[in-house]
């Protein structure tokens, strides 16, 4: 299902200097057209399927093309981004609708902490631990096997 611009829509941002689609892509897939100052994604084949393009793209000028299974029997899932959440229309093969709105964002921008208030027990870099790990377990310490 990978994503595609709808050029009708795509007016590349206004003409800014990066897309917003072009600055969300988890996988560097979106490019703005310098001549026709419109976003296309370059590599299809690699485009991950996670909608980041078509919630924040502002004109809605972002499609993805859906499954077979499903799309051709007119189904279809549509995402509305508001300024604090996103609506999520989904049309189901029978036609009955449902309606889906979730949050953009659960914290404020910038505010978000890397380590996730979990104390790392240890900076060494051959550790087998993951970085949470043994507290993120509820552990004092992980068993290790003895040799």
């Amino acid at each position: 299902m990978p994503s595609y611009v709808i050029m009708e829509k795509c007016d590349g941002c206004k003409g800014q200097d990066k897309t917003a689609c072009l600055h969300i892509c988890p996988n560097d897939l979106m490019v703005l057209n310098k001549d026709t100052m419109k976003a296309y994604n370059r590599a299809p084949e690699m485009c991950w399927e996670c909608y980041n393009c078509v919630k924040i793209c502002p004109q809605q000028a972002m499609d993805v093309r859906g499954y077979a299974d499903f799309v051709p029997m007119g189904a279809s899932v549509v995402p509305l981004r508001g300024s604090e959440d996103i609506m999520w229309t989904v049309k189901f093969r029978n036609g009955s609708l449902k309606r889906f709105k979730f949050p953009i964002r659960t914290t404020p921008e910038g505010s978000a902490v890397p380590d996730g208030g979990w104390e790392t027990a240890s900076d060494d870099i051959k550790s087998p631990l993951l970085f949470t790990e043994p507290g993120s377990l509820g552990l004092s310490e992980l068993s290790t096997i003895k040799k």
